[in-house]
């Protein structure tokens, strides 16, 4: 790497980019040495007799002694010094693993802190074999990168090199990668370039043009990937890390977060060119990029004659999210407002052409145009979901789905989730409807400033809530320890009733979409069409080179009748729904069936 510490036979080698430091000092455990100027802002050193494990940081105009930015692991949280770690010296059993089509798989989002009792990566990799059983094929972990603190969701990383040392060390994070990959599974990780958490981010005391004052986010000062004189820097800082993640790590895949957020005027966008430099650097191996883009900017989902993804390979599917939600809960607030006056008709829409919004007004945003139009892309070009940690852990009370519908309606919600063509993703515990929360959790302590600042904002946010107007003291203390250890899965729930009906459901339609849907998904897509046979009801069809899968889904209290049109049922939740050339669905029913063209 440019950045941070590299061991080598002789020495380590350090590196600090500085540009506004006026005196810089390596300190390296407990003694201190000149580290001169190298140009551009740069300071580098090779140190002879060093070794890994060694403590090192900087001394910043001779006092304040900051961590390394692109330190690879800190034993002693954000504000400690950074270990020295020889990225060689794991013994990787994974030498033939390149990964698996996109079109393969099946994510499960997990926190790594609470996808277990211990939360550790240790522990989690235990489970892998469960998981692979059940039919998931990747896991893909939430932030990893440094964050103040014991527990956290990930977002306030400080660090983006260094995985937070709560849930182990550098090796164990890369034992449970190994371990993955001999099992099948690929690994994902949430990254996140658009900001640095409040608390343990030393930049602005030595390299304060890392930030502009130009763009404006909601965490303050963007970053600056524009700048004229510091904006090559920056976008290394972050390409590398992403490059360190794929390479040093062996992941599969990252999921960027907000990159709406990601305020860039070059000609060039940061994001472009850091999905173009991964695609080029790795030509060999199934990587997989996929983006958090509340803008639906399908420009960035393109793909090759071929159908490969020319840079992203797809992008969250909110719209789809919040039409489910809308139909399963019936909330209208917030966002879901611009769903909830025709949900079945933005649902068929975003089920045939990924998006529901594709530059039309959005009311939750004043009514400004929001997305791009989308109807050309694959369904594979959009990761779709029931939950996740964003849509649990932002409620008040950080509700799963299954807390808020009927169980009968969101056994049909997980069938059109699963059995679509889209790639479908489930959040820890999804799969037998698990009974904890996912609350909104933090640990900035010593600073009980920010920590009361954190939890008057929790409270103050949904103040404008009916449900909180006049009460907010039920919303659990996001600062206090009890409401990390409360969004804790217990896994030994998917034994007992009802929740083991709930998790061979799930396994059982993971075993039709690997059997029947995945091998009609990696032939060519030629296009989708739905009809509503009712304001009520939806009829998506789906065309490959392969032959055609289609879904038809009842969601109104009338029974509905339509033709069956030919074809193979390959799921149902309900009984005798055909008769002859036509289908009857009652209720809060759906049926999929395939054929060949």
């Amino acid at each position: 790497m440019t950045f941070g510490s590299e061991a080598g036979r002789d020495g380590v080698r350090f590196a600090l980019w500085a540009p506004t430091a006026k005196d810089v000092t390596l300190v390296v455990d407990g003694s201190d040495h000149p580290i001169p100027e190298a140009g551009d802002g740069w300071r580098r050193v090779t140190l002879p007799g060093v070794k890994a494990g060694a403590r090192y940081g900087y001394r910043i105009d001779g006092d304040l002694v900051v961590p390394d930015p692109a330190s690879r692991f800190q034993p002693e949280d954000v504000s400690g010094l950074s270990e020295v770690i020889d990225p060689r010296a794991f013994d990787w059993t994974d030498a033939d693993w390149t990964g698996r089509p996109w079109e393969e798989t099946v994510l499960y989002e997990l926190h790594v802190g609470t996808a277990t009792p211990e939360g550790t990566y240790a522990a989690l990799e235990a489970r892998l074999e469960d998981l692979r059983d059940l039919g998931i094929t990747a896991i893909e972990l939430l932030p990893l990168a440094d964050f103040k603190g014991t527990r956290n969701w990930g977002y306030d990383g400080v660090l983006p090199y260094a995985p937070d040392s709560v849930y182990g060390r550098p090796d164990d994070l890369k034992r449970l990668i190994d371990k993955a990959h001999g099992i099948g599974l690929m690994v994902f990780l949430d990254a996140v370039y658009n900001h640095f958490g409040p608390a343990g981010n030393y930049l602005n005391a030595y390299a304060k043009t890392f930030f502009t004052e130009r763009h404006q986010t909601p965490w303050g000062a963007g970053i600056n990937f524009d700048g004229e004189t510091s904006g090559r820097t920056v976008r290394d800082f972050f390409i590398e890390n992403a490059l360190y993640w794929l390479e040093e790590y062996h992941f599969d895949g990252l999921r960027f977060d907000a990159v709406h957020a990601i305020l860039d005027d070059s000609e060039k966008h940061f994001i472009g060119e850091l999905a173009e430099t991964i695609r080029a650097r790795l030509p060999g191996r199934h990587i997989h990029l996929v983006l958090e883009n509340e803008a639906n900017e399908a420009k960035w989902l393109a793909r090759k004659a071929d159908g490969q993804p020319v840079r992203h390979t797809a992008q969250w599917a909110d719209d789809l999210h919040h039409c489910w939600h809308v139909l399963l809960t019936g909330e209208d607030a917030g966002y879901y407002q611009s769903f909830a006056d025709k949900p079945v008709v933005h649902l068929a829409r975003c089920l045939s052409e990924g998006f529901a919004y594709q530059g039309e007004p959005f009311p939750s945003l004043d009514n400004h145009p929001r997305g791009e139009p989308s109807a050309h892309l694959p369904p594979s070009a959009f990761v779709t979901f029931l939950q996740n940690h964003d849509q649990v852990g932002n409620r008040a009370l950080g509700e799963r789905l299954s807390a808020l519908s009927d169980p009968a309606k969101l056994a049909l919600a997980r069938a059109g989730l699963l059995l679509s063509p889209q790639i479908p993703m489930l959040w820890m515990g999804e799969e037998w409807s698990a009974t904890a929360p996912f609350l909104f959790f933090v640990d900035f302590a010593p600073d009980e400033e920010l920590n009361k600042a954190v939890r008057e904002g929790r409270r103050r946010e949904f103040k404008s809530f009916a449900a909180f107007a006049d009460d907010t003291s039920v919303i659990p203390d996001p600062t206090a320890e009890k409401t990390f250890t409360d969004s804790r899965i217990d896994w030994s729930e998917a034994d007992r009733a009802p929740h083991r009906g709930v998790w061979a459901d799930t396994r059982n339609l993971l075993q039709i979409r690997h059997q029947t849907i995945v091998p009609l998904t990696k032939t060519t897509y030629r296009g989708a069409a739905t009809i509503l046979p009712r304001p009520d009801a939806v009829d998506c069809a789906w065309r490959y080179d392969g032959g055609w899968l289609r879904f038809v889904a009842n969601f109104g209290e009338a029974p509905l009748r339509t033709p069956r049109g030919g074809g193979q049922i390959v799921w149902c939740n309900g009984a005798d729904v055909v008769s002859g050339e036509t289908i009857e669905l009652p209720s809060w029913t759906g049926i999929f069936l395939t054929g060949v063209n």
